[in-house]
């Protein structure tokens, strides 16, 4: 399995994590290990990697793979638990934070997953199998509206409205219960040239809205800031503009001292400023690692420290 998922931007992430080889990290988006494999072969015999992830078959490899290893302390848990989990640690503090916001490369070629559109499986899109609602309720129950207005805002789909009017009118015959089925219904109304960009859009959509994908990255940055440790860093991929916008805009939130109107004289606002941003741009793949792994295209790194 450690085949599926190549880490993206490895090197980078770990130079920009890394301040204290006896320090405490988290990776919320453990995965097959990749990532956090580089944290352990950086530390020092001291040092402490507390990892997650919610996918239970990705969490049962790697914490087989770790078994071995005391200083990893592995949990099968959402990353916006990261309170929780330092709490039964008893760590205070983090000296750096880690997240991967892609969906790894098993996921997406393991049909079973039914996160790809590019092979038949069960239409679900669920993390987290205890999850209620799957991509499959989406599509059968929920109001037209609701679904265009779902692909609209998630997967910035403007023919958002004419695909749910499909979606609907396919459903009222039989229930959509494939991936395949999705497919051909987005490929009936979709000029060839853009199947695929559809496609993807529509099934990150889904896959946003099942999971809850936005608030709980905004819950996870607002914890994570607060677990920081004075100059931990804070290390975040991000492989579309909806998840970018939400780290780019809490890291320059978190650099302003204060947030009061122009118009008062004198700050009462009490804010402090709790990060200094580490990468002015976001810190893209190579050319040369895109050739070798063509899904880190999209990723961007985003670094801050804690002031």
């Amino acid at each position: 399995m450690d085949n599926h998922h190549t880490p993206v931007l490895y090197n980078e992430s770990l130079e920009y994590l890394i301040t204290d080889l006896s320090g405490i990290y988290f990776d919320g988006t453990l995965g097959f290990g990749g990532h956090s494999s580089g944290i352990l072969s950086k530390l020092n015999k001291n040092g402490l990697l507390i990892a997650t992830d919610v996918d239970k078959d990705a969490f049962g490899y790697t914490k087989k793979k770790f078994e071995e290893d005391k200083r990893a302390k592995l949990y099968n848990f959402n990353f916006s638990q990261i309170d929780i989990m330092a709490k039964i640690e008893s760590v205070e503090k983090f000296t750096g934070i880690f997240a991967d916001l892609g969906v790894s490369s098993f996921q997406l070629d393991n049909p079973e997953s039914g996160f790809t559109y590019r092979q038949d499986a069960k239409l679900d899109l669920r993390m987290d199998k205890t999850r209620v609602v799957s991509a499959a309720d989406i599509l059968n129950s929920f109001s037209e509206e609701n679904v265009a207005n779902i692909i609209f805002n998630y997967g910035e789909e403007k023919n958002s409205r004419q695909i749910a009017r499909k979606i609907c009118e396919y459903r009222g015959a039989r229930q959509i219960t494939t991936t395949g089925e999705l497919v051909n219904i987005i490929k009936e109304i979709t000029p060839q040239k853009y199947w695929n960009k559809t496609l993807s859009r529509v099934f990150q959509a889904l896959r946003i809205y099942v999971n809850d994908e936005l608030e709980t990255l905004k819950n996870f940055l607002n914890k994570a800031v607060d677990l920081l440790d004075n100059n931990g860093r804070l290390v975040i991929l991000t492989y579309h503009s909806l998840e970018d916008r939400i780290v780019k805009e809490k890291m320059k939130y978190e650099v302003l001292s204060c947030i009061c109107p122009k118009e008062y004289p004198v700050c009462r606002c009490d804010k402090k400023q709790r990060l200094k941003i580490l990468t002015k741009k976001p810190l893209l793949p190579s050319n040369e690692e895109i050739e070798i792994n063509f899904r880190a295209r999209s990723a961007k790194l985003r670094a801050a420290e804690r002031v």
